[in-house]
């Protein structure tokens, strides 16, 4: 059993932790743990004291972030119509991962707290699965469009929302849902 932190040792906790995810979302996963700490107004020592390497502070901040999926997931399962619950749900998760770098990183490198990343793309995964499916069953979206070509095109415009910031991301995004909608041989 763990002991209870002191009040003020868990008030430094939340501090350090508010800290490395604003950090970490703008500078990624190799953010400074001395900037993090100086923040917080700790030494770099209590920061050690509380995440002993940087795969601790990075194990910590993640849940809330990999929850964040889920919920989008929900809300694109209640949505009625087959089209917005698919693109909707896209549209979420590229901006949650083009506005937290750190996120975007814990995804697209080998990381050690790959247990809670390979959980959480599993269920991302299974939801952009149902939401495809269930798109391309009403027509909504071309037949042949696989969950990989959808995978790597999300990756892809994550990739460029990182480099060059929301706008490019957005307008790629709208050509890729364009792309993806089914096509009638007498349009051409």
């Amino acid at each position: 059993m763990t002991k209870p932190l002191r009040r003020d040792a868990a008030r430094n906790r939340e501090k350090l932790l508010r800290e490395a995810a604003d950090v970490f979302t703008a500078q990624g996963l190799d953010g400074s743990l001395e900037e993090i700490a100086r923040r917080a107004g700790v030494s770099i020592g209590t920061l050690y004291n509380h995440f002993p390497h940087r795969d601790a502070l990075i194990e910590a901040l993640l849940p809330p972030r990999l929850a964040a999926m889920d919920e989008f997931a929900a809300r694109a399962a209640a949505e009625p119509d087959p089209w917005t619950a698919f693109s909707g749900f896209l549209e979420q998760l590229l901006e949650q991962m083009t506005a937290d770098r750190g996120l975007l990183e814990a995804f697209t490198r080998d990381h050690p707290a790959a247990a809670q990343l390979t959980e959480a793309c599993h269920r991302g995964l299974s939801h952009l699965s149902t939401l495809l499916d269930r798109a391309r069953r009403a027509g909504a979206v071309r037949a042949d469009a696989t969950d990989d070509d959808v995978v790597h095109l999300v990756w892809a415009l994550s990739l460029l929302g990182e480099a060059t910031g929301s706008p490019a991301w957005r307008r790629s995004l709208e050509l890729v849902l364009d792309g993806l909608r089914p096509t009638h041989r007498s349009d051409r």
